[in-house]
C-alpha cells in the first residue's frame, strides 16, 4: 500500500530536521510502524526512496533492532524480560502464566489479533523483577494477579 500524503508530509518533517537521510531513517521507520503497525518489504522499499538511500540500508536497520516488526502483530505487544534478575525472581512461572492465559506461545500472537508475546533481552527494571513491557507502559513485580489485571485491560478494547 502507496504511503498516505499525510504520512509522506510528516516524513518530509522529520527529513527537514535531519542533518542527513540516512539519520532520518529510524524516526522514519517508527512513523511507517506507528501507521500500519508493522514495516512490510513494500515499507521498506518505498522508505529508501523517500530518503534516497539504498533499500539495503532500509531493510538492515530495520531486521537489526526488535522494535521494529517484519510482519503483521497483535494490537497490543507484551515484552516479557528474561534475563537474570527477572529470571531470580519467577519470569519463568510469569512466562507459563501468560502463555496459559494467551493460549499461545512466546512470539506468537493471539488468534483474535489483539496481542503478541515476545521476549526482551532486557527491560532494565531489575530492581523490580519480574517485569514486562505492554505497548509502552512497564509492569514491575509481576504477579498472576496484576498479569490478570493487565491481560483483562487490554484484551476488553
Amino acid at each position: 500500500m502507496p504511503f498516505s500524503e499525510k504520512l509522506k508530509e510528516k516524513i518530509g518533517e522529520i527529513v527537514s530536521k535531519s542533518q542527513t537521510n540516512q539519520s532520518a531513517l529510524i524516526p522514519v521507520l517508527h512513523l511507517v510502524q506507528n501507521e500500519y503497525g508493522w514495516i512490510s518489504e513494500e515499507s521498506m522499499l518505498e522508505t529508501a526512496e523517500m530518503l534516497g538511500i539504498p533499500p539495503s540500508n532500509v531493510q538492515n536497520v530495520t531486521t537489526f533492532y526488535t522494535m521494529f516488526f517484519t510482519e503483521p502483530v497483535g494490537k497490543h505487544i507484551i515484552w516479557h524480560c528474561r534475563t537474570l534478575s527477572c529470571a531470580l525472581m519467577g519470569a519463568e512461572q510469569a512466562e507459563h502464566y501468560l502463555t496459559e492465559k494467551l493460549g499461545i506461545k512466546t512470539g506468537e500472537t493471539t488468534q483474535d489479533g489483539k496481542i503478541t508475546l515476545l521476549e526482551a533481552e532486557c527491560l532494565a527494571s531489575c530492581g523490580s523483577a519480574p517485569v514486562m513491557l505492554v505497548d509502552d507502559d512497564l509492569f514491575e513485580n509481576l504477579t498472576k494477579e496484576k498479569i490478570d489485571e493487565v491481560l483483562k485491560r487490554i484484551q476488553g478494547d
